[in-house]
């Protein structure tokens, strides 16, 4: 007899299997990222179709077979429905969902990293694309759970000298998980400076706000195109 698991989970990613099955990357709430096998569900009249959309949060029963997880029911509870209506929040939640499958290990339950994700939806599906502040919440989802993981970055002294940031040139080095200062960075190799990354005050700001989750205050900035293209640069840096 299987042992029959049930779960809230968001569905995140998908491959096809075979003639009908389908493979699904899940994060769910009490056994963190999975990969569970959907038997015959891209058949019309499986009844495990409607509750396995992806970028959607649905209730879960699976099995756990000699080699692999596979469903049994699903039952929808938010299908996030303007994220699915709008590419731009399409692309937001794919980048949310590579980040995960990239830093998160299987079956490692996190209950702060789930809050984290059901917040981050909630967020992307209710923001709206006439401000810059939705392309936040990737960035948002990202240096938060970096976070949780144990890699937050030192965003008030320099990573190398300890010295309180001051205004000016500063810099992000990603070897030391945080900023340094113009001084540090003079003295170090080219090599070494060639791995740093060159960012505004206004960047350092709005990633102290995002790591306080301030959104009261996020979402009440002005953020220029310079800063958002600094923004994105660290995060592919980091």
């Amino acid at each position: 007899m299987f042992t029959h698991y049930r779960t809230k989970t968001f569905f995140l990613n998908e491959q096809n299997r075979g003639e009908a099955d389908r493979l699904f990357t899940l994060f769910s709430r009490d056994f963190g990222k999975l990969k569970v096998f959907g038997r015959a569900i891209r058949k019309i009249k499986s009844k495990l179709r409607a509750g396995a959309e992806i970028f959607s949060l649905s209730e879960i029963e699976f099995i756990q077979g000699k080699t692999h997880k596979t469903l049994t029911d699903t039952a929808l509870i938010d299908r996030f429905k303007n994220i699915k209506e709008e590419p731009e929040k399409l692309k937001i939640a794919s980048q949310i969902a590579e980040t995960i499958e990239s830093f998160l290990e299987e079956e490692e339950k996190d209950e702060e990293i789930w809050q984290l994700l059901y917040e981050s939806f909630q967020r992307l599906n209710d923001c709206s694309l006439f401000t810059v502040h939705c392309s936040l919440i990737h960035h948002y989802f990202f240096w938060n759970l970096i976070s949780i993981l144990g890699y937050k970055p030192e965003l008030y002294h320099c990573s190398a000298c300890q010295k309180k940031l001051l205004p000016g040139n500063i810099y992000f080095f990603s070897k030391e998980e945080g900023i340094v200062c113009k001084s540090c960075f003079r003295k170090m190799d080219k090599k070494t400076r060639d791995l740093c990354l060159k960012i505004n005050v206004n960047v350092i700001k709005i990633l102290r706000l995002i790591l306080e989750k301030n959104w009261k205050i996020l979402e009440r900035l002005r953020i220029e195109k310079e800063d958002k293209e600094n923004l994105n640069s660290l995060l592919k840096s980091f």
